[in-house]
């Protein structure tokens, strides 16, 4: 189910995905096949995880990389289930023949 709510995120963001609902901006990112294929990633590793655990490791791996790095956004492109996403959300087809827990490479080797 994807859903628009403008008023939810900061300037930089356009997308965020709460099993199940995929929350956008505006109407027009509907169309933005490779945004919703990226979010879509994110709901097969939410699922993987059973929902809750995706959270709890999620915000230990921004925790972890705001420490590590002093900025909000590097820590953010740096989290596990984001470069899992960002590297294959061009890959339309990525969720068709992607195996199980493929985030775990990514998180394996942080960088």
């Amino acid at each position: 189910m994807i859903l628009i709510f403008r008023h939810l995120f900061p300037s930089r963001y356009v997308a965020l995905t709460l099993w199940p609902v995929i929350f956008i901006k505006t109407g027009e990112l509907k169309n933005d096949a490779v945004l919703l294929n990226h979010e879509r990633i994110h709901l097969r590793q939410q699922l993987e995880l059973f929902i809750l655990p995706f959270y709890i490791i999620y915000g230990i791996e921004w925790t972890a990389g705001l420490l590590r790095h002093g900025n909000a956004y590097i820590a953010y492109k740096n989290i596990s289930f984001e470069r899992e996403a960002y590297t294959n959300e061009h890959n339309l087809d990525y969720l068709k023949s992607r195996k199980p827990w493929q985030f775990l490479p990514y998180f394996f080797n942080a960088s």
